[in-house]
């Protein structure tokens, strides 16, 4: 039985064995003054209270106390790994970035796959998006591409992001997770009916992190060598295929091996079964944006891939596990504001609203100089510019180099051939709502030409299956929201509601009550994806 475990369990046995030869290390403190005893705290007499000069136990204890990090607000769950990205075709005719250039070269690369909802130590196989963030260092700096295993969202404007997380995480007075939380908003913002969709399939729970694809989902902006520029999306194919989990068989390892993608994906790397994905563009004119039927930065839309059909760029292969989870996965910290040149923001409202959350919450978790870590540091290139000082700062602090710009004694310049690309902006300044947009015809056609039958009716039993935990009036309202998509699919959702809230007649009652008071009122693969 011991003789076939595989390797992640026999990490330690694995990790033995790689010493052999070699000498026990000495023991020693944090400061590597060695240690005689670490079994036992200095006392006075063998009952005695231990004394403060214990530096061994003190050095031992104050650094236990602050070992934890806070976990990411969302994403917090997670596997990392990394690998190599090789260029396969030449796109240089829409990119100037050297991380593309020539074909054949490689990228050295990071990728970290999470779930998005749960907490650190929640099951890797709940109904939930997945993320799939990759950093590829590069000359230019780093690229960080913080994308999920989905190619749309449920929220086009950053403003509702803070509301739409906390619905997904815990009541803020029973501390559970609220089926009234999450479908109360999701029915309040039809533009979540396309994730929704997504989510609720088959989709929605992937065999782990290597039968999935990945999406940047955001639209960038592309600039070439003439200053030509178009808008892209930025595609990842699975090369293993799109596998995923039945509910049943998900709810089952959820309580035997709730850490089964973590180890999945562990074990593919360390038996030599390295996974990989093909990397795709799609691009879109200044022209065609302007005039296209739907807003090319709304991240709850796809693009039709008839209209922009996907362009092979090259292949992402992991092939190394983490030395330590620690150090490469959860100090890890990926940015979208990581734009080599050639790569730029487009005016997607939720990506611009990304390029400030991100590196503010790393600055929060891991410190203002957490660009200087191992894992996050752009190793490729020399990094020169005026910021100094800060906690944990671990290099030089840039030695002499004067700390100010402009200057006049040969200190890092400005060089003119990367200015971004220049983007006429006319429009008057004001919120702009969005509720009118057309919220429902790509949902049409996903459940109609994207899923089969089968799929159609699993989606319909998982969406039931979970509203049917929320109050009346919201079911009634999501169920309004899915007619509009079609009628087949409001109809057999709310055919399934009837048939869990026959089973549960207290659902017709509505309890509400005052916290202070005593008295209680009773009242696979196919199409865009």
């Amino acid at each position: 039985m011991a003789e076939s475990r595989d390797p992640a369990r026999d990490q330690m046995k694995h990790w033995q064995g790689s010493r052999a030869g070699k000498n026990v290390d000495t023991l020693t403190t944090g400061a590597g003054h060695p240690i005689g005893d670490k079994l036992n705290v200095i006392t006075a007499g063998p009952r005695g209270p231990l004394l403060m000069q214990d530096v061994v136990f003190l050095d031992e204890m104050a650094h236990f106390d602050q070992e934890r990090i806070p976990e990411r607000v969302v994403h917090a769950k997670g596997a990392g790994a990394f690998g190599f990205f090789e260029v396969t075709h030449d796109i240089s005719r829409y990119c100037k970035a050297k991380l593309f250039q020539p074909v054949g070269k490689r990228t050295s690369v990071s990728v970290r796959f999470s779930t998005v909802g749960g907490e650190s130590g929640s099951a890797d196989t709940v109904r939930d998006p997945r993320g799939f963030a990759c950093k590829f260092y590069t000359e230019e700096g780093n690229w960080d591409l913080t994308g999920n295993n989905t190619p749309i969202f449920f929220i086009r404007d950053p403003l509702l992001f803070p509301s739409f997380i906390h619905t997904q995480k815990r009541n803020p007075q029973t501390h559970l997770k609220d089926a009234d939380m999450t479908w109360d908003f999701f029915s309040l913002r039809p533009e979540s009916l396309h994730q929704i969709s997504f989510l609720y399939s088959d989709r929605g729970i992937p065999d782990g992190f290597r039968h999935m694809n990945g999406y940047g989902s955001h639209t960038f902006k592309l600039v070439n060598s003439k200053k030509e520029a178009v808008y892209c999306k930025f595609h990842f194919k699975t090369n293993q295929g799109i596998r995923n989990l039945a509910v049943e068989a998900a709810s089952q390892l959820a309580s035997e091996d709730p850490d089964y993608s973590i180890r999945d994906l562990y074990n593919a790397i360390a038996t030599g079964n390295c996974p990989s994905w093909t990397l795709y563009i799609q691009v879109m004119s200044f022209q065609e944006a302007e005039v296209h039927r739907w807003n090319p930065f709304d991240l709850t839309k796809v693009w039709p891939h008839k209209e922009f059909p996907l362009i092979p760029v090259g292949q992402l292969v992991l092939n190394k596990n983490p030395v330590n989870y620690f150090t490469d996965v959860e100090q890890i910290a990926f940015d979208p504001s990581n734009m080599p040149p050639g790569i730029e923001p487009s005016p997607d409202k939720m990506l611009q609203g990304r390029l400030f959350s991100y590196p503010d919450t790393h600055r929060h978790r891991l410190g203002t100089n957490y660009r200087q870590l191992p894992v996050n540091c752009p190793f490729k290139c020399r990094v020169a510019n005026y910021q100094r000082d800060g906690p944990m700062c671990s290099t030089d602090n840039q030695g002499g180099v004067p700390n100010y710009y402009p200057n006049s004694f040969s200190a890092p310049a400005c060089q003119p051939l990367v200015m971004e690309h220049n983007l006429a902006v006319t429009n008057d300044v004001a919120r702009y709502n969005t509720a009118d947009d057309d919220d429902y015809s790509q949902v049409t056609a996903f459940y109609l030409n994207v899923l089969n039958a089968d799929e159609r009716r699993r989606l319909c039993e998982n969406i039931a299956g979970h509203l049917k935990d929320a109050q009346l009036f919201i079911q009634s309202r999501m169920v309004g929201l899915l007619n509009k998509v079609h009628p087949n699919y409001g109809a057999q959702v709310h055919s399934l509601l009837q048939q869990y809230n026959a089973k549960c007649p207290q659902k017709a009652v509505i309890r509400t009550y005052n916290p202070y008071s005593s008295d209680r009122v009773v009242s696979a693969e196919k199409s865009n994806l």
